[in-house]
């Protein structure tokens, strides 16, 4: 993929395609996982770098695409994590993960329809 908006974002998103295989990297995301390769990790399948029982989930995700978000808590950093199916042209073509970083303490908004 050719270098985008995405890449100056304050957001990791990693983009595979439908075998498993990492097919982009923008800058947060080749810091976040810096300590496996960062972008040298493009080309190589994301299967590979999850250990049980997520590589089982994200092997069904990419059979049968749906969306798949969780919060986790690393080092005292609390993260959103947002993988959810990514098309060209309405032809299903992988996985989109979002990592977000969450303030620690973060309002919650209840939307009443007007």
């Amino acid at each position: 993929m050719a270098h985008n908006w995405t890449d100056e974002i304050n957001v990791g998103c990693t983009v595979i395609d439908t075998e498993g295989v990492i097919v982009y990297m923008n800058d947060k995301a080749a810091k976040i996982f810096a300590k496996d390769g960062g972008r040298a990790l493009i080309g190589k399948n994301a299967l590979d770098c999850h250990p049980e029982p997520a590589r089982t989930k994200l092997a069904g995700m990419l059979k049968t695409p749906y969306t798949n978000a969780y919060t986790i808590e690393k080092n005292g950093v609390k993260k959103l994590i947002y993988q959810t199916p990514w098309h060209e042209g309405g032809q299903y073509k992988g996985i989109v993960e979002l990592s977000l970083e969450l303030p620690s303490e973060m309002p919650h908004h209840v939307r009443k329809p007007s």
